[in-house]
């Protein structure tokens, strides 16, 4: 299925498949970081192709229409972890959309920006940006600025 040097995504992180062992395993090393070695079956149902260019560029232009959670703080966090465990980029931009707004707004009013938000967008930041990087054959960084003009291009 896979071959030495793919890139695919084992539960929710970006890896390359260092090694075949026996045929029957996959010897896993995550992109952001290279001293985890990790070992798992080939019929393992955590683990997936990243997504191509075509379906990245399709993800990216949906961000403008992508809905923001609409759950009160006592809630949010649930949500929050459900939509990171989920899988779904689309769940991951929908984390990042709400927490930058809700410590956008914490910041107009000369507050604190909320640690369970910039946790949860760092980490959905994280995860999101690493897949997007690899399909579109960019670095971490070339890849937010490519999603952020490229959103802030859709908005106008």
């Amino acid at each position: 299925m896979f071959k030495i040097n793919d890139y695919v995504v084992y539960k929710r992180n970006v890896c390359r498949i260092k090694e075949i062992k026996d045929n029957i395993y996959y010897v896993l090393v995550p992109i952001d970081d290279e001293s985890l070695i990790i070992t798992i079956s080939k019929d393992n149902p955590n683990i997936r192709n990243i997504i191509n260019k075509e379906e990245c560029e399709k993800l990216i232009n949906s961000i403008p229409s992508i809905e923001v959670i609409k759950e009160n703080d006592k809630l949010i966090e649930n949500e929050y972890k459900n939509l990171l465990n989920s899988g779904k980029l689309e769940d991951l931009v929908k984390i990042i959309k709400t927490t930058y707004l809700r410590n956008l707004d914490r910041i107009s009013n000369h507050k604190k920006i909320g640690e369970k938000d910039d946790n949860y967008f760092k980490k959905s930041e994280n995860l999101l940006y690493n897949e997007l990087s690899i399909c579109l054959n960019l670095s971490y960084e070339e890849t937010k600025d490519y999603v952020i003009k490229k959103v802030t291009s859709l908005e106008k």
